[in-house]
């Protein structure tokens, strides 16, 4: 090939490389940079809406410049569009609201529910939780219709903005049937027998320390009582009788003559474990309660740092009670 043909060549070469590229962020800058969303946007597809549908209402409400672009994108991605709330970016052209749409990259939030909280106090909090909706409470006979203390397991969820009260509360049910299943074929500490009563004294453990390396050792204490043939007395159960199973006396203080309150779950009154769990458990409560530390502990008080004072027996426990009473009559003097 001579010089001259070569020149022209790669001059040619050299002028469809720079079209190319002239097309190429043309096709990219409509596509995702030609975008008149000012500020992050928020659209709602509802269920069974059709694409001509939302593509209508994304152009009147100015959130597309193109409805063929839009078209056009959607078809490519697959055609069809799912329900849900979406947060449109600032700056979000066709192709990105279309792939949100397709694929279902929907808003999402987070709800924790807390440990320790009975389902009273859970459906309280979620009815208040904005981000949800429906109501927390149903009329048939699906578990999650029939929840009680000790069904659900207190996390942090990842849902969709807009999921129902009932579906979170479900996906909960579910993670709490996970863990049992995790430890199926664990060996129960004696006296356990079964998956309720590791459940109930968890709860009783959960709602007497906040903290998880105290736990194995409140626990323990617990099975040396019921070892022994002692009542628990675990003022929690009191507080959950005198409650209705509310679980919080709301600022009011417990006083001893609630310790003689009638009912089952008083652990003043009766031997044994209470007949089901007062509150929904953690996996640290429910591994303190699997293994519980090995001590000869059957007393604890608080110590008011936050944790607990133990005792082996009661003259001790007499004098780290007095402690706490000087704790408490300082506080309440300041």
């Amino acid at each position: 090939m001579k010089k001259k043909q070569w020149k022209n060549l790669k001059d040619w070469v050299k002028f469809l490389l720079a079209v190319g590229c002239v097309v190429v962020f043309t096709v990219f800058f409509i596509f995702n940079l030609w975008s008149p969303i000012q500020k992050p946007v928020n659209v709602i597809v509802p269920n069974g809406a059709s694409v001509t549908r939302m593509t209508n209402y994304l152009y009147k409400n100015k959130i597309i410049k193109s409805k063929e672009l839009f078209y056009f994108s959607i078809r490519i991605n697959g055609g069809k569009i799912q329900a849900g709330e979406y947060d449109i970016p600032r700056g979000a052209g066709v192709w990105t609201i279309a792939d949100m749409l397709t694929h279902g990259k929907i808003a999402t939030t987070t709800v924790m529910i807390p440990e320790g909280y009975t389902i009273k106090q859970i459906k309280a909090m979620l009815m208040k939780t904005p981000v949800l909706v429906g109501d927390v409470d149903c009329n048939d006979d699906s578990p999650v219709c029939n929840l009680k203390d000790g069904d659900i397991f207190p996390d942090t969820y990842r849902i969709a903005r807009g999921t129902t009260r009932l579906a979170l509360l479900e996906l909960a049910r579910k993670k709490m049937l996970e863990i049992q299943q995790s430890v199926n074929g664990f060996p129960y500490p004696e006296p356990l027998k079964d998956w309720n009563e590791v459940v109930t004294l968890a709860s009783i453990v959960q709602k007497e320390t906040p903290r998880a390396k105290e736990m194995p050792i409140v626990a323990s204490v617990y099975f040396n009582r019921l070892r022994q043939g002692m009542r628990l007395q675990a003022d929690p159960t009191v507080v959950y009788a005198l409650t209705d199973g509310l679980g919080d006396m709301q600022g009011e203080p417990l006083l001893s003559g609630h310790l003689r309150t009638e009912s089952p779950y008083n652990t003043y009154m009766n031997k044994g474990l209470p007949p089901t769990p007062i509150a929904s458990v953690g996996r640290d409560a429910i591994r303190a309660v699997l293994k519980p530390a090995n001590t000869k502990y059957l007393f604890f008080v608080a110590d008011g740092k936050g944790g607990h004072k133990f005792s082996k027996d009661y003259e001790e426990h007499k004098k780290h009670h007095a402690k706490w009473r000087e704790i408490k009559q300082k506080s309440s003097e300041q």
